[in-house]
C-alpha cells in the first residue's frame, strides 16, 4: 500500500500491469471516471481529458481521497480535523463564481495537503501542494510547499468527478452513518447540492447523473 502523497507516473507500456496489480486495480466501484464528450470541439483524446476522483470514509475520522488524470495518481489520508469533504465540494463550487482561483486544504496529521485551483476559460488548473505540519503552514504562501501533483482538466469533469464521488459517499453510509464515522461533521448536504446546481445549469455535460 502505497503511503498518503505518493504521487507515480505510469508510462504507456507499463500502465497495463500497473492497472492489475496495484490499489486502483478496483477502480470501476469506486472510481469515479469523466471521459468527457461535450461537443465536437472536445471530443477525441477522452484519456488525457479524463479524470478520476474518490473519497472513501477508511476509518474512524479518516478518509481515503485519490485522483487520477491517466498519467499520474495521488493519494492522501484525510482527517476530520477539518471539515474536508465540504471543503471540497465548496472549493470546487467558487469555480462557478466571480474568483478565479480556490483554495482549501486537508488536514493529514501533522501534514496540510493545500489543493489550489485555478480556473483558465472551461479548464481548471490543480496543483496539490504539501507542507510538513499544517499548523505552521496553513497561512504559508503556496510556494513554500511541495509541489506533489498537479494536471489541467475541464471543469465539467472536474465537477461532475468531486460530486460523484460524494453522491457515492451520502449513498453507501446515509447521512447518520457519515456522521457517526467522520463524528466531528455532519455530511455536508448544502454543499453537495449547490455544486449540482451549479454544474447542472453551467456545464453542458453529457454524462449520466
Amino acid at each position: 500500500m502505497p503511503e498518503s502523497g505518493d504521487t507515480e507516473l505510469h508510462t504507456e507500456a507499463a500502465k497495463g500491469d500497473w492497472v492489475l496489480m496495484d490499489e486502483w486495480r478496483t477502480r470501476p466501484s469506486h472510481v469515479f471516471s469523466t471521459a468527457v464528450a461535450l461537443s465536437a470541439n472536445d471530443q477525441g483524446d477522452s484519456v488525457t481529458r479524463s479524470l478520476h476522483f474518490s473519497w472513501e470514509l477508511s476509518g474512524s475520522g479518516w478518509a481515503t481521497c485519490r485522483i487520477w488524470d491517466g498519467s499520474t495518481k495521488h493519494r492522501d489520508i484525510v482527517s476530520y480535523c477539518t471539515n474536508a469533504l465540504a471543503d471540497l465540494l465548496k472549493g470546487v463550487t467558487g469555480l462557478y463564481g466571480p474568483h478565479g482561483i480556490q483554495r482549501f486544504s486537508f488536514d493529514l496529521e501533522p501534514a496540510e495537503a493545500r489543493w489550489i485551483l485555478r480556473r483558465r476559460n472551461s479548464d481548471v488548473h490543480i496543483a496539490i501542494r504539501r507542507f510538513p505540519d499544517m499548523s505552521t503552514s496553513f497561512d504559508a504562501p503556496d510556494g513554500k510547499g511541495t509541489l506533489v501533483w498537479t494536471s489541467t482538466r475541464p471543469r465539467t469533469s472536474l465537477a461532475h468527478a468531486v460530486l460523484m464521488a460524494a453522491e457515492k459517499v451520502r449513498r453507501t453510509h446515509g447521512e447518520d452513518g457519515y456522521l457517526q464515522k467522520w463524528q466531528l461533521h455532519a455530511f455536508p448536504t448544502t454543499e453537495l447540492e449547490t455544486l449540482r446546481h451549479l454544474h447542472l445549469a453551467a456545464d453542458d455535460c453529457a454524462l449520466q447523473h
